[in-house]
């Protein structure tokens, strides 16, 4: 394994959409299907992450954008993790966890109790990721049905 990559983090700004959509877009199309939401959410993330009260972070690294993030409002205090996703090529550096760590960070800074998120049992490395950040469980039966088809892993962590 090549040694840990030092990612920069920065927010979404005007001219990021392309990018935003490229690194979703490689991992669901690799994984899964692009269902509706996916296609709603990465065409207008302005309208459906950013607007509403969220924040979408990429870690870059030599100016070049190798990650991203979102936090979905959804509700008082508590944010969805979501299009979390890091370039092929720049993958198994620990750039995904940094970044995590970064979002985990400014959700608490935003004043968040709460985070959620939302994945699949085949996304393993995902997963462990979550887990060693401090996401648990949540019995599938106590949370609404998701929008995505592949969703069965729910997680929370209390901020």
């Amino acid at each position: 394994m090549q040694g840990l990559m030092e990612a920069t983090f920065r927010e979404f700004s005007s001219g990021d959409g392309e990018a935003f959509w490229k690194l979703n877009e490689q991992w669901i199309a690799k994984y899964f299907v692009l269902e509706e939401k996916d296609l709603l959410t990465l065409r207008h993330p302005e309208k459906y992450i950013l607007n509403p009260g969220g924040h979408i972070y990429f870690a870059t690294f030599d100016e070049k954008i190798v990650g991203c993030c979102a936090l979905i409002s959804t509700g008082p205090d508590t944010y969805e993790v979501a299009k979390m996703a890091v370039d092929e090529t720049y993958r198994n550096q620990g750039i995904g966890k940094s970044l995590l760590a970064h979002v985990i960070h400014a959700a608490r800074a935003l004043g968040a109790r709460k985070l959620t998120l939302e994945t699949s049992s085949k996304l393993m490395n995902a997963i462990h990721v979550y887990e060693s950040l401090g996401f648990q469980h949540i019995d599938p039966s106590l949370v609404e049905p998701s929008p995505y088809k592949r969703a069965n892993v729910f997680m929370e962590q209390l901020l």
